[in-house]
């Protein structure tokens, strides 16, 4: 897909990475495909909304969307989806999650474990898991699942909302008027954090082993 002609005019090159592939979505649909990518995702279906997010705001800091509108549109869009998740799981419970979840890569194995870790940390989880890759496509669902009241939900989803849009919105924004910088070591910093995870995972494992032998 080729660079629209206003964003090699305002930047002179492509958003990097994984931003590039969002550029005609955003291009042709704008603040809509905004909405939706956040929206749908936050029940589940496996869009990236938070990569859509900080693209819609690298684009905002460019001049050519509204940063506010883009992040009253994040923050309704996430807000409703996590409800139509929790609706999900509170009227179609861990059932209907086992029959339909392989669809949305649902597996039982990984709703257990979100599920474990919503049960240990209780109604802050609701805020945190904004955060969390994973968590923030299944908080509604397992909200609704365990039985957590409605209104508690709302008000803690509604922060962790609030405070993920405003950071990523934040950050696109800011960089946006330097997107030929991030371009250029864009590469750099992936290679890095690549790296660093694949060191994180054998350190870990590691460990783990040292354990298995020590017990």
């Amino acid at each position: 897909m080729s660079l629209p002609d206003w964003l090699v005019a305002a930047t002179g090159k492509p958003l990097p990475g994984v931003f590039h592939h969002l550029e005609g979505t955003l291009h042709h649909w704008g603040y809509l495909a905004v909405g939706a990518f956040l929206f749908f995702e936050d029940f589940g279906v496996p869009l990236p909304g938070e990569t859509m997010l900080i693209a819609a705001a690298l684009y905002a800091g460019a001049g050519h969307l509204n940063v506010w509108v883009v992040a009253l549109i994040g923050f309704v869009a996430a807000v409703l989806g996590d409800n139509v998740g929790y609706v999900i799981g509170h009227f179609g419970g861990r059932a209907l999650i086992e029959r339909y979840g392989k669809y949305v890569f649902l597996t039982p194995a990984r709703f257990d474990r979100a599920e474990a870790f919503f049960v240990r940390h209780g109604g802050k989880v609701v805020t945190i898991a904004r955060f969390v890759e994973g968590l923030r496509q299944l908080n509604g669902v397992i909200a609704g699942t365990v039985g957590m009241h409605w209104r508690r939900f709302v008000l803690f989803n509604a922060v962790g909302a609030a405070l993920w849009v405003a950071t990523w919105t934040s950050f696109g924004y800011l960089a946006g008027s330097h997107v030929e910088t991030i371009s250029r070591y864009f590469n750099y910093f992936a290679i890095a954090a690549a790296v660093a995870a694949i060191t994180f995972v054998i350190l870990h494992i590691r460990r783990r082993r040292k354990r298995a032998r020590l017990g």
